[in-house]
């Protein structure tokens, strides 16, 4: 096997650094076009087009092509530069953000429609591609730090979308139509994916992968036969116990809208508790990657699902509060606010060793096809908590944030069986086999 080493001793190598602005941009985008298309739905210009709950199928849309095609990207991936592909794919964004743009102007919802679901897939040959050349970009010592300011990072992407997409559908579908931007999605969205692509010229020329891989153009072998040589190592467990946070995650991400209903809020002081959650889980990856330093820490994910326990519980078992001031700020002094700060730190804390396990324990010949893999299998667990949450939620009535007793209870037996499955493997508990940055992935 042929391994791959970075030319640059820096974590924030130019390489490096184009990869995350590329990410920054991506991830953006993708945020920007499914939050205003969600609320042109919800509340706006297709109000009731898709019925009642149609937001689920803007969800859809936005899920099921990584499920789909993830991977036939992480063949992709391993066949080619990762380099290349990034060029391919960004380029690919910006006449996919035109033809969302031509649904806006239009007014047409299917054409938007089609628009987020070629993003969508846009996205899911990005993804492999992206976390499969952060070890080809900076050394194996650097990964948990590499990885940490990436997430952080996407984090503050997605916070960033979530206000400009806010601000966006006020202007496009304002009470007074005679006011209304028709163009300024669009506009939008193509000046973000031009901005996305620039920045993948900045990526580092890297080498090319296996071009005698022949691909399997059913993405389902792919999986099972990676799942199948992930269970002859520690890496099938890994890779399970970095999905099962998705499940986690994306109840919460259902709940946390709910508190209009908990605290008799309104959307705007709600989205202060979504971008809470975002930079708290950006802050706690960032700090997971600078505890790390030179090495890859999985103690941290022990550590992260004991925190996760206590706030979800926290977050179910202590009454809501808030005080009696300005609307913004009593929602982020409100307890609800500091126990989602806390449990999204503990979060990041969670998966950054896990994802920087899943990059070095895969090997350099088919790391696209392995994380191609492991990124269906998180988005397999957020559509397994949709269905979750569809089921159990009218058991709850008006208490939403009781699920949140479910959710501590899940990750309370999540972590219980993954630090049995992979004990005396040092993964957990960080022995010098798992993380010593001198690994044959280096060599």
């Amino acid at each position: 096997m042929t391994s791959v080493k970075s030319s640059s001793s820096r974590l924030f190598n130019t390489g490096f650094v184009g990869l995350m602005v590329a990410q920054f941009f991506g991830a953006m985008n993708d945020n920007i076009l499914k939050v205003v298309l969600t609320f042109m739905v919800i509340d706006g210009a297709w109000s009731g087009d898709l019925g009642s709950g149609g937001q689920g199928i803007v969800g859809i849309c936005f899920t099921v092509p990584f499920m789909i095609l993830s991977g036939f990207a992480g063949q992709v991936a391993d066949r080619h530069s990762k380099r290349t592909v990034t060029l391919w794919v960004k380029a690919v964004e910006i006449p996919i953000a035109a033809l969302a743009g031509i649904g806006f102007y239009y007014q047409n919802l299917w054409i938007t429609m089609i628009a987020l679901t070629l993003l969508t897939c846009q996205s899911s040959f990005f993804g492999p591609a992206k976390y499969g050349m952060i070890p080809e970009l900076v050394r194996t010592k650097h990964l948990s730090r590499a990885n940490g300011a990436i997430n952080m990072l996407t984090n503050v992407a997605v916070i960033l979308g979530t206000i400009i997409a806010g601000k966006t559908s006020e202007l496009y579908a304002p009470s007074d139509t005679a006011a209304a931007l028709p163009w300024l999605p669009g506009v939008i969205l193509v000046v973000t994916a031009i901005i996305g692509l620039a920045a993948s010229f900045m990526i580092s020329p890297l080498p090319v992968g296996d071009r005698n891989l022949k691909y399997k153009l059913n993405p389902f072998t792919t999986y099972i036969e990676t799942i199948r040589e992930m269970s002859k190592s520690r890496l099938l467990m890994v890779m399970l116990a970095w999905g099962y946070f998705y499940l986690l995650a994306g109840l919460a991400l259902f709940i946390v809208p709910e508190y209009t209903l908990v605290l008799d809020i309104n959307h705007t002081e709600a989205s202060v508790l979504m971008g809470v959650l975002g930079v708290a889980i950006g802050l706690g990856c960032a700090v997971a990657g600078f505890i790390s330093g030179d090495s890859i820490k999985p103690q941290l994910t022990t550590i992260g699902a004991a925190g996760l326990v206590v706030f979800f519980f926290l977050l179910a078992a202590v009454p809501p509060w808030m005080p009696d001031t300005r609307p913004l700020l009593r929602v982020a002094l409100s307890n609800v606010s500091f126990f989602i700060l806390c449990a999204g730190f503990f979060a990041g804390f969670y998966i950054i060793p896990l994802q920087a396990l899943l990059q070095q324990l895969s090997p350099d010949d088919e790391r696209g096809q392995f994380l191609g893999t492991a990124n269906a299998v998180s988005f397999a667990f957020m559509t397994v908590a949709g269905v979750m949450y569809a089921v159990i939620r009218p058991s709850f009535g008006l208490e939403p944030q009781n699920i949140f007793y479910v959710c501590s209870g899940l990750m309370l037996a999540g972590a219980a069986f993954f630090l049995w499955k992979l004990r005396g493997t040092g993964i957990l508990v960080g022995s010098r086999a798992a993380t010593s940055p001198d690994s044959p992935t280096e060599t």
